[in-house]
């Protein structure tokens, strides 16, 4: 989905900010998206599959222990994101909203829509989540997750 992404900001000529043309906030962008793959997506997705998916299959939650594992996984990932990638700045490449913003935070709705929510207590998380959501408008971002956001229902 990285390449298709990349490949979608190039063709239709997106506005800079999405992907840099600036060589240093550009690398910024690639660093996030090459990152996430082993990080931010790798434990979400843990998560997420520990909380909705291995249930759903088969019958059974998660034995406590193994789904703990997993959320400390996660919380060691998202402190890395939170120290290296945000800092003190609104999003990752700087003062405008990049993919590697909306990478991230497609990747982190997964474990909320498991139930875990993991902006609750991390307001530099949540006031970036909240940035991230207003540059994409509130309205297409509900409506891109609304899916997700039901799967405990099934």
């Amino acid at each position: 989905s990285i390449a298709i992404l990349l490949y979608l900001v190039q063709k239709f000529k997106t506005p800079d900010h999405w992907y840099p043309s600036d060589l240093q906030r550009r690398a910024r962008v690639d660093e996030y998206l090459c990152w996430q793959h082993a990080n931010i997506r790798a434990k979400g997705s843990k998560l997420f599959l520990a909380k909705v998916l291995v249930p759903l299959i088969t019958g059974q939650p998660l034995p406590p222990e193994k789904l703990e594992f997993a959320i400390e996984e996660l919380n060691v990932a998202l402190k890395q994101f939170e120290e290296k990638f945000l800092q003190d700045k609104p999003f990752i490449a700087g003062s405008e909203v990049s993919l590697a913003d909306l990478v991230a935070l497609v990747e982190l709705m997964q474990p909320v829509c498991a139930g875990y929510n993991l902006f609750e207590e991390r307001p530099k998380l949540s006031e970036w989540r909240r940035r991230v959501e207003e540059a994409v408008g509130k309205q297409l971002f509900q409506e891109a997750h609304e899916e997700i956001m039901n799967i405990k229902n099934l």
